[in-house]
């Protein structure tokens, strides 16, 4: 059973006098415990897709699953990263991180604990006390991400987490989500913008077409793990790279899937 399944997902808007068809047919599936990032041009419908998903918005036709269940329309059943942190700065890195918990009803005292046993594992430890505005970027993106950890859930929706970064604290972060990833092993859907970031960290890449957006292509990324950097300048990888490009460039399923 598939840990997150979309079948046919349509999706308009209607504003202001005009009329946005975002997503026309949409189907990706994510098995458990894989890593799936979709990448495409901006506007294509990435963000929409991920609020659906999430639970946000519903779908105008097709069905959005999770672990075998129809989830149209219900929240709660991811854990969801958008592109910015959204870290409150009146909060501590501690009170940002256990916010999800306590509104799960957890009390503050249990979810502080549970907070604490992997804030030595974010790179976090010594910061728990301190404000948003007080971090790094790339520590800003660990304490967002370990809110969403703690959150519980199996799938995670990674919205371009890394795209703010300078290139040196992105490829840092990059591996470090890696490690962490083959920790934990959620279900991961990550969007980004990258090609080699899509290709260095998933099992396989979905490309999506320009506004209204569509799965052009669906690339399996048959590279062993643990990975480091070395991997993208293997004729394999650069391979596949052409077809991501390709296909990205013609918004059409002219490249073959690997």
């Amino acid at each position: 059973m598939a840990a997150l399944e979309i079948r046919d997902v349509h999706k308009s808007f209607t504003g202001r006098g005009a009329h946005v068809h975002a997503l026309d047919g949409v189907s990706l599936v994510a098995a458990p415990n894989e890593f799936v990032s979709i990448v495409g041009p901006s506007g294509c419908g990435k963000s929409t897709l991920f609020n659906l998903i999430a639970g946000l918005d519903r779908p105008d036709r097709g069905d959005i699953c999770i672990n075998g269940r129809i989830a149209n329309g219900h929240s709660g059943l991811v854990g969801y990263m958008p592109q910015k942190d959204l870290l409150f700065p009146w909060l501590t890195v501690l009170d940002n991180a256990t916010l999800g918990l306590e509104i799960q009803g957890i009390s503050r005292p249990n979810a502080r604990m549970e907070a604490r046993t992997l804030i030595d594992r974010f790179g976090l430890d010594g910061f728990e006390q301190r404000y948003p505005a007080e971090l790094s970027g790339g520590m800003r993106q660990r304490a967002a991400f370990l809110r969403t950890v703690l959150c519980r859930r199996d799938v995670m929706l990674l919205d371009e987490p890394f795209g703010a970064l300078d290139a040196l604290t992105r490829q840092s972060m990059q591996e470090w989500l890696l490690s962490l990833w083959d920790e934990l092993r959620p279900t991961i859907l990550f969007v980004t913008h990258d090609i080699d970031e899509a290709l260095f960290l998933s099992d396989r890449v979905y490309v999506m077409s320009p506004r209204p957006g569509r799965m052009v292509l669906e690339l399996s990324v048959q590279l062993p793990r643990p990975r480091d950097y070395h991997l993208l300048t293997e004729p394999h990888l650069v391979q596949l790279k052409a077809q991501l490009l390709d296909a990205l460039r013609t918004g059409s399923s002219a490249g073959a899937a690997a």
